[in-house]
């Protein structure tokens, strides 16, 4: 159940609409939403901060990645977040009454359903009655041309294709299907997180954001290689490998332990066909390797392949994945009293 501004939020579908057309029209409806109008414009206003452990080595940081999630507890985490998330959407639930956050990096609808039960499970203890904020931060409006049109918002009942549109209107489907009471305090997607240069090609405004757990204010933010918490390499090759891992069909991937405030990275596996891909990958040029791997060529971070081919070098000199997880063990790692991870 979705409310905006303290008041229940509905569309009334005619009786010919599909189901895939409510869920355009549910969507399209937030999106032109005076509230949340007024609260992408004032998103869009916030500077964007540069987070760097470096920086900051006091406050207690919890990093996800791509098809990751984490439930933090404000007595234990300062600040929760993501970034490089391009057509990809960033979620924040928060309940009201205790501060518990859980936030995902949502990258495709077939995840939604099962991930948002994950991330309701420490969140809503599996009540109904709690209050929950919610925020949507990511999914640019990466529709083809002679879709866009030019608009600030996706056009509204045409057949939108692209990454981001599918992803948002399977959220919002979702939140409106559940009973728990989701309030939406912010929609910063599609046409709310679109720039275009002057050849007409889209760009996101931004790609992460920070949650203050204490108080719940977001700020649009990107994230240094030093702020990512612990097993960088180990944590993005596990989104690659997770579609070919069966038991992860349909689920966000585990990795913080809210109880214990330590990263407990769930195993996957790959398989040699991965590493055949990847040989075969690795010997394009880096232009061709943008183009072959990203969803949103134009829109994707400066060290994009540099990424790509440091998680690649450890897959060629680590093909069999038990070596990173043997025994299918989880790799734990806590925080030292410096601010750093330690492997446990």
């Amino acid at each position: 159940m979705i409310f905006v501004g303290g008041l229940p939020f509905s569309t009334e579908p005619s009786s010919s609409s599909s189901s895939q057309r409510s869920e355009s029209d549910a969507l399209f409806s937030l999106m032109e939403h005076p509230i949340l109008v007024s609260a992408s414009q004032s998103f869009k206003c916030t500077q964007e901060r540069k987070v760097s452990a470096l920086d900051d080595s006091d406050s207690k940081y919890v990093y996800i990645f791509q098809r990751e999630y984490a439930t933090v507890n404000s007595a234990l985490v300062h600040y929760v977040g993501t970034d490089e998330a391009t057509t990809c959407v960033g979620l924040v639930i928060q309940n009201r009454r205790n501060g518990m956050t859980s936030v995902a990096h949502l990258d495709s609808p077939t995840i939604v359903d099962i991930g948002l039960a994950q991330m309701l499970l420490l969140v809503a203890h599996n009540s109904f009655d709690a209050e929950l904020d919610v925020h949507l931060i990511g999914g640019f409006d990466d529709v083809t041309p002679n879709h866009a049109n030019g608009s600030t918002i996706s056009q509204s009942h045409v057949e939108l294709d692209g990454y981001s549109f599918p992803l948002c209107a399977k959220i919002i489907e979702t939140l409106r299907r559940r009973q728990e009471k989701f309030h939406i305090q912010t929609l910063f997607v599609l046409g709310h997180n679109t720039k275009r240069d002057s050849q007409g090609n889209a760009y996101p405004i931004f790609t992460g954001f920070l949650v203050e757990t204490s108080t719940g204010s977001l700020i649009p933010a990107s994230f240094d290689r030093t702020s990512r918490c612990p097993d960088e390499i180990v944590r993005r090759i596990r989104v690659s490998s997770c579609y070919e891992d069966a038991s992860w069909n349909g689920k966000l991937l585990e990795t913080y332990d809210t109880q214990t405030d330590r990263f407990v990275i769930a195993p996957c596996c790959w398989t040699l066909r991965q590493l055949r891909i990847i040989k075969t990958l690795q010997h394009l040029c880096d232009a061709e390797i943008l183009l072959t791997c990203s969803t949103s060529p134009s829109a994707e971070a400066p060290d994009f392949v540099e990424t790509l081919r440091r998680q690649w070098n450890h897959l060629i000199k680590h093909p069999d994945w038990r070596q990173s997880f043997p025994k299918k063990q989880a790799r734990v790692f806590e925080r030292t009293a410096g601010g750093d991870w330690k492997r446990c």
